[in-house]
Formats: structure tokens, sequence, C-alpha cells
């Protein structure tokens, strides 16, 4: 599509892609049943998230695919913020369904885009810092808004160099509290889930995102599952209170993402390993 090779299960028509823009990216590797574009229109740059094609790794119907990001809609909708991608409108066209981002030159942490990831990985970690405060207050932001981090992890995190901008992205499956485990081991990577998210029946609350918060923070300033101090580059304070977070009993967590920020201080913990 103008140049650009991606990959499907079996042909699919794209020609109304055309009205959006000239394509200059494809995501066809997901396995949510989306494959998305990066387009130009002349005047603006939008990012087109589209269900209803037969993805490559997408082990449902496209019509499945279709009905899950129709929902998703409400919940951009619903959770909008400055640290949220934008979300523009969302249609039915081309025998499916889409939905239309504002584009973002952001840099993502995922471990699935190597060269992103090298270039995220190598901010000083008081840039990380604000990062990790972006995407904190954004999750309190969910809090309070009903609902519960649901498959975030560090594909979602992306950062714009030129704005100096945290951006988060692919919250599709973020879902109105109470929310209970029906599944046993839910959507995401392994490396942010907590123990309750691989258990069926258990709730999904918001001392799981503090779980997640606590993983987010060793994935940024630690060895991501490597949770020791060696790998710890911030302050002893910090570390325990990242340690805590990510503690295998509920009980022994933060029981909020604001008891995490107080504990964590919000900016006020040193960067230093040796100074408190």
């Amino acid at each position: 599509m103008d140049q650009i090779p991606y990959k499907l299960k079996a042909p699919f028509d794209f020609s109304f892609i055309e009205g959006y823009g000239e394509v200059f990216k494809v995501y066809d590797d997901q396995d949510s049943g989306n494959i998305c574009f990066g387009v130009d229109n002349g005047d603006q740059k939008m990012f087109i998230k589209f269900a209803g094609a037969p993805t490559v790794r997408y082990e449902g119907k496209p019509e499945d695919a279709v009905e899950e990001l129709k929902a998703s809609v409400k919940v951009y909708e619903d959770l909008a913020h400055p640290h949220l991608v934008k979300l523009l409108r969302a249609e039915e066209v081309g025998g499916g369904f889409a939905a239309i981002f504002e584009w973002t030159d952001g840099e993502c942490m995922g471990k699935m885009y190597p060269l992103s990831r090298e270039t995220f990985m190598e901010m000083p970690d008081s840039t990380k810092m604000n990062v990790f405060h972006d995407i904190l207050g954004f999750h309190i932001h969910v809090m309070e808004e009903g609902y519960v981090a649901i498959d975030f992890y560090d594909g979602s995190i992306l950062y714009d160099f030129s704005k100096e901008k945290t951006l988060i992205c692919d919250i599709d499956l973020y879902s109105k509290r109470p929310y209970i485990n029906s599944m046993g081991r839910m959507w995401g990577s392994s490396r942010f889930m907590s123990p309750e998210e691989f258990e069926q029946g258990a709730v999904i609350d918001e001392i799981t995102n503090v779980y997640l918060m606590g993983a987010t923070a060793f994935a940024l300033f630690g060895g991501e599952k490597d949770r020791s101090i060696d790998k710890w580059r911030l302050s002893e304070k910090l570390y325990k209170v990242a340690l805590k977070a990510v503690s295998e009993d509920r009980e022994k967590r933060q029981q909020s993402l604001e008891e995490f920020k107080s504990e964590w201080g919000w900016g006020t913990g040193t960067l230093s390993r040796t100074s408190e």
C-alpha cells in the first residue's frame, strides 16, 4: 500500500484507506485483530486503527475484532486526558470499523520495536521519572473515572522528544469497575501482570493497578522481572516503595494509587543510589 508492504492471512480490499491520505507506515503484527496505518493527508497525520481484516496473528474472527474496537471507543472518550493519545473520530468503513487518532512521533518503550525502545531507554533517569509520574497521574485519573487498567505494558508507553511529552496508547481493554477475572490468564505482558491476573475469579481493581505501577517502575528504573536492588538505579527509599507495590500478597501492597503516590513522593525522592 503506497509502496509499504503488509501481511494478512487472506486478501482484503483496503482501497478505502486512500480516503484518509497517503500511507507512510503499517503496523500489521498485532494479536488484537487490528491492523494500523499512519496516513498523511497533507494537512494532518493520523493513526488509523482498523478491525475487520484477516490479520496474521489474531486467533478470533474479524467480526469479533470489530466489536472489540467499537467497544474501545467509549473507553477513549471516557478517559480522555492530556497524556492519552487523542481519538479524533470512529466510523464504519471498508466492511469493518476504524478508530482514527491524532498521530504522534513518539518513541515506543515496547520490546517489539527494538530501535524505538533503545532510543527510549537511553533517556536519562530524570526524564524517565517525569514519564513515570505522567503514567501514574493518568492511572489515578483512570481510577477517578471508575475504570481499571487491563493490558497496560511497555508497548503502551510513548515519549515524544520534540514535545517532551509522554503519551499512552492502546488502552482498548481498560474496563469499568468492578471487574472479575473470568478467564484465568488475562491479556497482557507477564512482566507487568499481578498474580490475580492469572487467577480465574479474582477481583481486578485498584490494588491490581498498584502492582502495575510497581512493575512499571522496575521496567523503567530496574531490571524488569529481576527486581533485585543491584539492578535498581534510584534511591533505596524508592526501591522499597516499588518492591512493596509488587508484593505477591495484595494486602502487603499500597492499597491505592494515591497511597503509592504519597510514598513515592511524586518527584521528591532522590535519583541517587547512595543518598536519601
